[in-house]
Parts: structure tokens; C-alpha cells; sequence
């Protein structure tokens, strides 16, 4: 079984379907992840420390990852499919990290269209999370939470 995991739950049964019996298709129903609450000034950004974040995983989220976190010891592969921006790519290396499985079972896929053909091309098309556009979304969000 290959574990597939999107944003919006919308998505998972029309994906599904053009994947087959061998993928299960699952939401994490956007972010899982946000900056912590607690520290100083409640930023959740050690700002003494290069601004280096901390992340808690979502109270409303919790079960999610749980279930994921479960499909995902079952997995042969893990295909982070979610939205194609920058949002989507740090979504997609939150997941990673929670799930915590090894790096060469993960991957992400990309498609801009919910059509048989991109969602078919996209899965040979894998590769990793790319660390810049989840460090432009970490950036936006750290300078959000200061102001």
C-alpha cells in the first residue's frame, strides 16, 4: 500500500480512484502545524536564536496526525501531495516531520489539475520537499507572528 496525502478531503476519493487498490488517499485538511504559543512573549520564535521556530502540532489536528502517522507505518511509500505553492510545500514537510519515517520513504508530488493524467504523471515525477520555498513560508510566518 502507497499512503497519499492532499489538503482537502474533497480530493482523496477522485484521486483514488485514478490511482487504484494500491494507494490509499487521505487529508490532513491543511495545516497541522503552527508555531508554539509559549515562550518568550508567547511568539514561539526563539528570537536570540536566529528566530528558530518551534512548532506544536494543532490541538484540532491531534487525531489527524495520529491516523496518519498510522497509514504511514503501514506504507511502503508516502506521497505528500499537497497544494502546489508555498503553503502546500511547508504543509508538505510539516507532514514529514510528524510522521517521522524515513527520508527515502517520503517524497512529493506535484500536479496543478485533480485530472487522471496529471495525477498519474506526477507520482514517477517525485521528489523531495524544496527547502526554499518552505523556508519563504516559515520567514512569512515568523515575521507575522512578531508584528
Amino acid at each position: 500500500m502507497n499512503l497519499v496525502i492532499v489538503e482537502s478531503p474533497a480530493k482523496c476519493k477522485t484521486i483514488g480512484n485514478y490511482l487504484g487498490s494500491d494507494y490509499v488517499v487521505e487529508s490532513s485538511i491543511g495545516h497541522i502545524r503552527d508555531l508554539s504559543i509559549k515562550g518568550k512573549g508567547g511568539f514561539g520564535v526563539d528570537i536570540n536564536n536566529n528566530f528558530a521556530p518551534e512548532y506544536v502540532v494543532l490541538k484540532d489536528k491531534q487525531d489527524i496526525v495520529e491516523r496518519l502517522k498510522g497509514l504511514a507505518h503501514l506504507a511502503e511509500h508516502i506521497y505528500l501531495a499537497t497544494d502546489p505553492d508555498r503553503e502546500g510545500e511547508a504543509i508538505s514537510w510539516h507532514l514529514q516531520e510528524v510522521l517521522e519515517q524515513p527520508i527515502n520513504k517520503v517524497s512529493r508530488v506535484v500536479f496543478n489539475e485533480i485530472t487522471k493524467k496529471a495525477v498519474l504523471n506526477a507520482i514517477p515525477n517525485d521528489r523531495g520537499v524544496d527547502m526554499d520555498l518552505v523556508h519563504s513560508q516559515e520567514s512569512r510566518r515568523i515575521i507575522d507572528r512578531i508584528i
